[in-house]
């Protein structure tokens, strides 16, 4: 503990250094990124980041690694604008200001139509930094709410192995990333035409957002709000927190934000999902009508097993397999109607 203490004050002051003497303080005209947002009984929470300046990736067809590995790596070389005041100014000029890592978080109070809503964000005093921020708003008929992991459920990463994972995150595209077609059926079937809404929580930092998009878009996989990792170096961080807490403090926000809607996790037994899950079904007894995991290697863990079995004694319906093709064929005679 005392050599990561004195590693996070060196990170800190390094970061210190590279901010405020290598870049010179604030960017002089930051711009803003913004993320898929939610609503809560309250409003909308919308999200975004304070920036120097926007990265994508624009692969072209059959570039090769190198290139890939290239423009992936300059998605991570962000500098961030801490300190930056954001307004909805079309909102009653609701705003806040960006934290040490540029995120921001704005809260627009009242009643807001189902579906898609879209609010325009802009750096205070720059109208020409607006940008669109979408905000999803469950309707009425939802008849449960569906939260699922990324890598290895939706997507083939990898994600058990670092070095796999990472093999794959940096040296491929949007346009080479697989997504897995029974996955796309699934959460379709799941969805029924937006009727329930969909988010989504994984590892994969901000900074992948605008890629995961794109991944996502050209797959047709169902939208909806992530909740992404930080791995910034902050006063109360050391480049970010456990995997387990991250996926664990996103399912409380989601649901807390739904508070009449059961729920269906989705996820894998490859990154310990199956004991998150549980340990979410026992903070929040009674809301989560099913779990479903992915099995990415021959068999699901003894400790998975395990942790499937006492969800299923607290009466959550579990269905894991190979693939989602089984378990879309099961939801119907499991009682599951979407």
């Amino acid at each position: 503990m005392v050599v990561k203490r004195i590693l996070h004050r060196a990170a800190l002051g390094g970061e210190w250094v590279i901010d405020n003497v290598l870049f010179r303080g604030r960017p002089e005209r930051p711009v803003l990124d913004a993320y898929r947002g939610y609503a809560t009984p309250e409003g909308l929470v919308l999200r975004a980041r304070v920036m120097a300046a926007l990265r994508r990736t624009t692969p072209e067809p059959e570039q090769s690694r190198w290139r890939n590995l290239r423009e992936m790596a300059s998605l991570f070389l962000t500098r961030e604008a801490a300190g930056v005041a954001v307004v909805a100014p079309q909102s009653g000029g609701v705003r806040a200001e960006s934290d040490d890592e540029g995120y921001v978080t704005l809260r627009l109070p009242g009643r807001f139509a189902p579906g898609w809503q879209q609010v325009a964000l802009e750096i205070d005093g720059d109208p020409e930094s607006r940008v669109p921020a979408h905000a999803l708003v469950p309707g009425p008929e939802a008849r449960f709410g569906v939260v699922s992991d990324i890598d290895d459920t939706m997507m083939q990463t990898g994600a058990y192995s670092l070095a796999r994972n990472l093999w794959t995150t940096f040296t491929g595209s949007y346009r080479t990333r697989r997504v897995f077609p029974d996955a796309v059926r699934l959460m379709d079937h799941l969805a029924a035409h937006g009727r329930n809404p969909v988010f989504y929580v994984s590892s994969s930092p901000w900074n992948l957002h605008a890629f995961l998009e794109q991944v996502f878009d050209r797959a047709g996989l169902v939208a909806g709000p992530m909740f992404l990792r930080d791995y910034g170096i902050g006063r109360d961080q050391f480049i970010t927190r456990g995997h387990g807490s991250h996926k664990s403090d996103a399912i409380d926000r989601i649901l807390g934000a739904n508070p009449g809607l059961p729920f269906v996790l989705i996820g894998d037994t490859g990154q310990k999902d199956a004991a998150i899950y549980r340990d979410a079904c026992r903070r929040h007894p009674g809301r989560v009508r099913a779990v479903i995991l992915r099995e990415p290697r021959p068999g699901a863990p003894v400790t998975a097993r395990a942790a499937m079995e006492e969800m299923e004694a607290m009466g959550v319906i579990v269905l894991h397999g190979a693939d989602f093709a089984a378990v879309d064929r099961s939801l119907e005679a499991s009682g599951l109607d979407p």
